[in-house]
């Protein structure tokens, strides 16, 4: 292909492929420099980071059978790097609202303490796991749908928990669809041959299922000879 030159031609100069192979290192280099540059500039969750005037949250609502007033948990986040590729949502700030003021000491020191940790950074996941292994000594009680809670603080445990998992600090557990099907067809098979006495009502799990010991929800019942539960499909079989 040729092209017509209208201008006086005063130097030129031939490319060799090592000039162009200099370059496209140059250019690289260049990229590299400002990545570099923007890495410098990232904000980190650190206890200085300073309160925007504005917080994203959202609210969770608790309701025990042991009080007659249920609890509100706010949960506040910050947005770090917004507009940028690194770009992180971090919860903030907790605050807890109950009627009950029997819980008010310890609801507002918790607020406190979660808050600190919140604001401190790093990997605040092991909140949840400190929380749901808190047992009441006067027992727990049984969520509807017969899901056991230990106490009060492992079920605001499992709020934290739920939170962390939509902003995706914490991953949502998730069963294989061969699991799935099979604990479908084992439910199935179970209610079909079993007519026990419903030991916790409005579960919508097969009657007469005992507890599981690993997602703590009365669903385990004994399928060819092995207990199995149907609600994260534990099995003692492996």
């Amino acid at each position: 292909m040729s092209s017509k030159i209208d201008k006086k031609i005063v130097k030129y100069r031939v490319e060799k492929p090592e000039d162009r192979a200099a370059a496209e290192k140059a250019a690289a280099e260049a990229v590299q420099a400002k990545e570099r540059r923007e890495e410098s500039n990232v904000v980190w969750m650190h206890e200085k980071v300073e309160r925007p005037d504005v917080l994203i949250g959202s609210t969770y609502k608790i309701k025990t059978p042991v009080s007659d007033h249920a609890m509100y948990v706010t949960i506040n986040d910050i947005i770090l790097n917004e507009g940028t590729r690194h770009e992180q949502r971090r919860p903030f700030e907790i605050f807890i609202n109950s009627k009950n003021l029997d819980h008010f000491q310890w609801i507002v020191a918790l607020t406190r303490i979660l808050s600190a940790v919140f604001r401190k950074g790093g990997d605040v996941t092991f909140l949840v796991d400190e929380m749901k292994a808190v047992f009441d000594p006067r027992g727990g009680y049984w969520q509807t749908g017969g899901k056991f809670m230990p106490s009060i603080i492992a079920e605001l445990g499992y709020v934290v928990e739920k939170h962390l998992q939509t902003i995706g600090l914490l991953k949502k557990p998730e069963m294989e669809e061969e699991r799935k099907k099979l604990i479908e067809e084992k439910k199935a098979e179970f209610e079909a041959r079993n007519k026990q006495t419903d030991a916790f009502a409005k579960s919508h799990f097969p009657e007469g299922a005992q507890l599981c010991a690993k997602c703590s929800t009365a669903a385990v019942v004994l399928m060819d000879g092995c207990m199995t539960c149907l609600n994260c499909g534990d099995s003692k079989c492996g």
